[in-house]
């Protein structure tokens, strides 16, 4: 029977999309609501507040993560062509080019050769792809799923503060959304730091650390203007 490994790399494009936004969905939702609520705002007007930045975070995160990535994949593309371009005009050059780099990680000279020869006899822009340039099909930049993984764990990760503030009373809002939102990031950090094979410990006290001082920052800035505007 064939032996398969399955690595943690093959989920680094959607699993970093995926965490950047329920993160980013459940801090920035729970420190706007904080931050509204501080200065002195009616729960409605708090409510209301959470839902437009529940919108506007998950087509931002879409159309970010959609430009940046796309544009990873425009100069993918870009040395693609030009790798392309090469081993049409001077095949030599690169079958040496690419032994140069199986000689430099430890392979004979002759055996480099060798081994050059015939992956590019096989496929030569995919083995320069990977040796050359570093592209490979786990790494390789998609736009698409970058900006529908962030727009959908943006969503879901602001949902959870948006429903605590909507059954929340105006009374003890800000404790009960800032208590639940730190709840989340800490089983969002021990998730994601689990399914990347990280320490589970460290990742939670990271998420939750960052977290509650973004929180205490926003809200004290909230309170101050409120007082202020009062």
């Amino acid at each position: 029977m064939p032996h398969r490994e399955r690595h943690r790399t093959e989920r680094v494009g959607w699993l970093r999309a995926a965490v950047l936004g329920a993160n980013d969905g459940i801090l920035s939702t729970a420190s706007l609501v904080l931050g509204v609520a501080a200065a002195h705002a009616t729960h409605s007007s708090v409510v209301v507040a959470g839902v437009a930045g529940l919108v506007a975070g998950s087509m931002s995160m879409a159309a970010g993560e959609y430009v940046s990535v796309h544009s990873q994949a425009d100069t993918e593309q870009a040395d693609l062509k030009l790798e392309r371009a090469e081993l049409k005009t001077n095949p030599k050059a690169e079958l040496n080019e690419l032994a140069a780099i199986y000689v430099a990680r430890g392979l004979e000279p002759a055996l480099a050769q060798q081994v050059a020869s015939q992956l590019m006899a096989r496929d030569a822009l995919g083995a320069h792809a990977r040796d050359e340039l570093g592209i490979s099909a786990a790494f390789s930049a998609r736009p698409l799923q970058a900006a529908l993984a962030s727009a959908g764990s943006f969503a879901v990760g602001a949902a959870l503060p948006l429903v605590v503030t909507t059954i929340a009373p105006q009374a003890s809002l800000i404790p009960l959304v800032s208590g639940t939102a730190l709840l989340f990031l800490a089983l969002l950090g021990g998730l994601a730091a689990h399914v990347g094979g990280a320490g589970v410990t460290t990742g939670t006290i990271r998420v939750t650390f960052w977290g509650a001082l973004a929180m205490a920052l926003t809200a004290g800035v909230g309170a101050l203007f409120g007082t202020v505007a009062t």
